[in-house]
């Protein structure tokens, strides 16, 4: 499960683990395992050694969904991308406390489809849940829609946020 910062990846994946599911947040998992890069202090956040982590043992065996921004970058067999729209991300960004360079930087991956593209150039199975109106109980249940093979519907590359985009010009 990945996706643009403020999708409902935490969200989720909760529920997820609430209904019985086993989730790892690969973020700490990386933290944890010393895969991340610490900049100078006051210099940034962490980078992940994404490569390094892809190389390390992933926990668990059977169903398990690892949930981070780049999840769709190690090895895995489905990829499920939350999507929402630019500008309800916009405003769950600037509700963090984001500063308004990166909520731009990340709002505008979310409109260029970055991860869903960067996911199907890693993997085959590649599938979509737009959380712009949903809460991460029907998220989750559509996620579990998917894994089990009802994936009409989600397929990559169905949402088109380029209507709203182009209010921005």
């Amino acid at each position: 499960m990945t996706g643009t910062p403020g999708t409902g990846k935490t969200s989720v994946g909760s529920e997820l683990s609430r209904r019985g599911h086993r989730v790892v947040d690969l973020a700490a998992l990386a933290e944890e395992k010393g895969f991340v890069h610490h900049p100078a202090k006051g210099h940034g956040p962490g980078i992940v050694d994404v490569e390094t982590l892809r190389k390390a043992s992933l926990p668990g065996e059977g169903l398990v969904f690892l949930s981070s921004h780049f999840s769709h970058l190690v090895d895995v067999d489905i990829v499920v991308v939350l999507r929402c729209s630019p500008k309800v991300l916009t405003s769950r960004l600037r509700s963090r406390g984001w500063d308004d360079s990166k909520i731009r930087d990340n709002v505008e991956a979310e409109a260029i489809d970055l991860i869903t593209i960067e996911a199907m150039e890693r993997c085959g199975r590649v599938y979509e849940v737009d959380t712009t109106s949903i809460d991460a109980e029907e998220a989750a249940r559509q996620i579990i829609e998917i894994v089990n093979g009802a994936v009409e519907g989600h397929e990559a590359g169905r949402i088109d946020w380029s209507e709203e985009i182009l209010t921005w010009y």
